[in-house]
């Protein structure tokens, strides 16, 4: 993609935008359309939700815009550049410089301390960034848990280290696939308190699948998604 076209992406103010968007999956001899030619703008700064029932496409969308699946057809720009026309290596290198992920599942390697799993996605790039880990695990509550095991801590606490890893290359843009999903009312809202707060204090874009339609609403705006499609 054309510096151009990152130009005219910072100019506009949009940090996100699909355009035709087709993914399908092939079971036996049915071919399943997940995603039909979707189109979505997000802008910087924006925290969006996307909502809609089980097997409407929410995930699907989200890892496709968040270069985790590659598109049957269609186009992910992201600032202004072309995500899948990139090389794999390319495509690495913005999941890892521009873009944080929160996870359901919280995906820590157990094998290592919660500050260790805040510093991975760093250390991909070869950087050490430790102080910059404790800082967020400070900032996420958890100063004082830095040195345990994910098995030492709660489902809570867990993502909360997920936040903090998302957080640590200082990303323009958060994704988050029903991040409060394996948590307790309580917890998920208050760790989802803590994401929007971070977000908001680093102006950071998010965009967060979720089916709870109440948490939805705290967001800057709903997207609903049914049998692939945005609804209108």
């Amino acid at each position: 993609m054309s510096a151009n076209s990152s130009t005219n992406a910072v100019l506009t103010g949009v940090a996100i935008e699909a355009r035709d968007l087709v993914r399908t999956f092939q079971i036996g001899n049915n071919r399943i359309e997940v995603l039909k030619q979707v189109n979505l703008t997000v802008k910087r700064g924006e925290k969006l939700f996307l909502c809609g029932p089980s097997g409407a496409g929410k995930t699907s969308l989200l890892y496709t815009l968040a270069g985790l699946e590659k598109p049957n057809s269609g186009e992910v720009m992201i600032n202004g550049n072309s995500l899948y026309s990139l090389s794999r290596s390319g495509q690495a290198k913005i999941r890892n410089t521009e873009m944080g992920y929160v996870f359901q599942s919280f995906f820590l390697l157990p094998e290592l301390t919660a500050i260790e799993n805040v510093m991975v996605p760093a250390m991909l790039r070869g950087r050490k960034a430790k102080e910059r880990a404790m800082h967020l695990m400070e900032r996420v509550g958890l100063q004082d848990r830095a040195n345990h095991l994910p098995t030492e801590l709660s489902g809570g606490e867990q993502q909360r280290v997920a936040i903090a890893r998302s957080l640590v290359n200082n990303p323009a843009i958060i994704f988050a696939d029903e991040p409060t999903g394996n948590l307790d009312t309580k917890t998920g809202a208050s760790v989802m308190s803590l994401l929007m707060d971070l977000a908001e204090e680093h102006e950071r874009t998010l965009l967060v699948v979720t089916h709870d339609t109440e948490l939805a609403s705290t967001g800057d705006r709903k997207v609903t998604l049914v049998d692939g499609l945005i609804e209108n």
